[in-house]
């Protein structure tokens, strides 16, 4: 092999293994959980499967202890799991979700409801649930909500602009870079090994970042949040190309930007500091798993937290996990409901009349 032959063989080489690390590589935490957070808003297709359950609740307030409706309520929701699967297009925007809610304790339950959404109307599937009987004729059959009535009937203007797919992606880009760049990466962000990450069967992951927040920096995360983040999610909702699609107007606005420029420091450090007192942080994690393209195919959220109250010894804890799942990333979209024939479909005034009569 001659040397010029053997030069472009390893010219070829190296420029294949540059190509290919590139294409699978791991970056830094924070710059990975951006990406993948702005690469989510591309996504033009999606199955999606998220989970949330509350894992413990407590609440232990004088005032209130000994009210069978609140006893009630607190067994019902500790241990409920609220399901949702669904399916997204943008082009043509549809979107399709199954509701599930599993409720514990005496009076435990389980319904679904279904809901189909397109660029114009909503479709919601009238449940079977026991304790809100709904007449038979109802039952099982989709209301249908149009969206431009629906604005009318509140007072406001339907445009829609507010659907806009693709103006929506550029916004919330805006509004995640404008969020994650605030805060400092040695602080709140970490690599979690794949291996270490539990991610459920299906997830190929090349890389899972920790976004957290624990109690020596809830003050400062607070803090950024207020005096930094606020500020910047104002000046790009002002802009005019977001103007409308938030439907906003210039007095909201100039409200906002007063409010957020009015904030006492002094206040609101003493704020921070009575909030330490009585809140604690256990365990505030995000874990996003991000596969070879750099879609975020995979999160989930733990949060554990103390409320206390020294002076009336109030004391609430909450712990709750949630997950969500992304699947066929800009596929074709498999719509399993479909847009509702007109025969399984009723109108408002229909439900309200079945309702009256029932």
């Amino acid at each position: 092999m001659n040397k010029k032959f053997a030069a472009i063989v390893l010219t070829l080489l190296l420029t294949v293994t540059v190509v290919l690390s590139g294409c699978a590589k791991k970056e830094e935490p924070k710059t990975a959980m951006t990406n993948a957070a702005m690469n989510a808003m591309k996504m033009t297709s999606y199955g999606m499967k998220s989970k949330f359950v509350i894992e413990d609740l407590q609440v232990n307030i004088p005032a209130v202890e000994g009210d069978s409706d609140v006893t009630q309520a607190m067994t019902m929701l500790k241990n409920a799991e609220l399901t949702l699967d669904g399916i997204y297009q943008a082009d043509p925007m549809q979107t399709e979700m199954k509701l599930g809610i599993n409720l514990k304790g005496d009076m435990a339950m389980s319904f679904n409801v279904d809901m189909v959404m397109t660029q114009e109307k909503i479709y919601i599937k009238i449940p079977s649930i026991p304790m809100l009987p709904f007449p038979e004729d109802v039952v099982g059959k989709f209301l249908v909500m149009d969206l431009k009535e629906l604005a009318e009937q509140s007072g406001e203007t339907f445009s829609p602009e507010t659907l806009d797919t693709e103006k929506s992606q550029k916004f919330a880009n805006e509004i995640l870079e404008a969020v994650l760049t605030e805060y400092d990466q040695a602080k709140y962000f970490k690599e979690i090994n794949v291996k270490d990450a539990n991610l459920p069967e299906g997830v190929d992951a090349k890389q899972v970042v920790q976004f957290f927040i624990t109690n020596d920096t809830l003050k400062e995360a607070m803090e950024i949040l207020v005096n930094k983040v606020a500020p910047k999610v104002v000046d790009i909702a002002a802009k005019e190309e977001y103007r409308e699609f938030l439907g906003l107007t210039q007095e909201d606005i100039d409200t906002a930007k007063a409010e957020v420029s009015s904030v006492n420091e002094d206040e609101f450090k003493a704020d921070m500091e009575e909030m330490q007192k009585y809140m604690k942080i256990n365990t505030f994690n995000i874990n996003t798993a991000i596969d070879k393209k750099d879609f975020p195919a995979y999160q989930d959220v733990v949060m554990n937290v103390d409320f206390n109250d020294p002076e009336t010894n109030e004391n609430v804890k909450l712990a709750v996990k949630g997950s969500t799942q992304y699947t066929n990333i800009n596929e074709k979209a498999e719509f399993k409901i479909g847009i509702p024939k007109d025969a399984d479909v009723i109108t408002m005034e229909q439900f309200e009349e079945s309702m009256g009569s029932y």
